[in-house]
């Protein structure tokens, strides 16, 4: 009985994933918006009636894709970083763990766009619209107290840590929209420069 139990179960989790990579590629290909459940049942093989039995709208799919897309984000960022490092080798680490993260995955800088820009889908449930961006927090907190290590109290700290965010946003929408060509810059690079002149600077004036 639990074998078969564990078959069936292992069938649904298999299903499951069937329909989020599906998702994943219809969302890249038609955005949130023009998406459908339709359209993702048939990149998945499956009847719209199929995709109801797992989610219940393409929100809740989109909510699962980006909860499974801030978890590799968090543990991108618990990875690096060294114990006993000092605060500025610790921000520098952090910050270029999450930069990277999106730098190489756009699909994933698709997703998290929806949650920076408060562009909430229809049917993504209050709660988990908290969840979502209390996860993107998580990744970005460590950068936040490395900032407060280096001598910031906590409200510039969270002040510095939103420039930082907001000016790597900017420069991987840049790169993933190729308009960094244009200007025959380097994301990466600029974002490097960024961090060494932020941490030059807190160095030279701490708190």
């Amino acid at each position: 009985m639990q074998a078969r139990l564990d078959r069936q179960q292992a069938q649904s989790d298999s299903r499951r994933k069937g329909v989020l990579d599906a998702a994943r590629c219809v969302f890249e290909r038609l955005g949130i918006e023009g998406a459908s459940i339709r359209e993702i049942a048939r990149e998945a093989g499956y009847t719209a009636g199929a995709i109801y039995s797992y989610f219940e709208s393409k929100e809740a799919i989109y909510g699962a894709l980006l909860a499974e897309s801030l978890e590799r984000l968090n543990a991108a960022v618990a990875a690096v970083g060294q114990d006993g490092a000092g605060p500025a080798d610790l921000l520098e680490a952090k910050a270029g763990a999450w930069f990277g993260f999106f730098a190489a995955s756009p699909r994933d800088l698709d997703l998290v766009f929806y949650l920076v820009q408060g562009m909430r889908p229809r049917g993504l449930t209050a709660e988990l619209n908290l969840q979502l961006n209390d996860r993107l927090h998580d990744a970005l907190q460590p950068c936040e107290a490395a900032l407060q290590a280096m001598g910031l109290n906590a409200e510039d700290a969270l002040r510095e840590n939103t420039a930082l965010f907001a000016h790597g946003l900017g420069l991987l929408l840049l790169q993933h929209t190729g308009r960094i060509r244009y200007f025959g810059q380097d994301a990466t690079l600029l974002f490097d420069a960024y961090l060494i002149s932020l941490v030059e600077r807190l160095q030279r004036h701490p708190g």
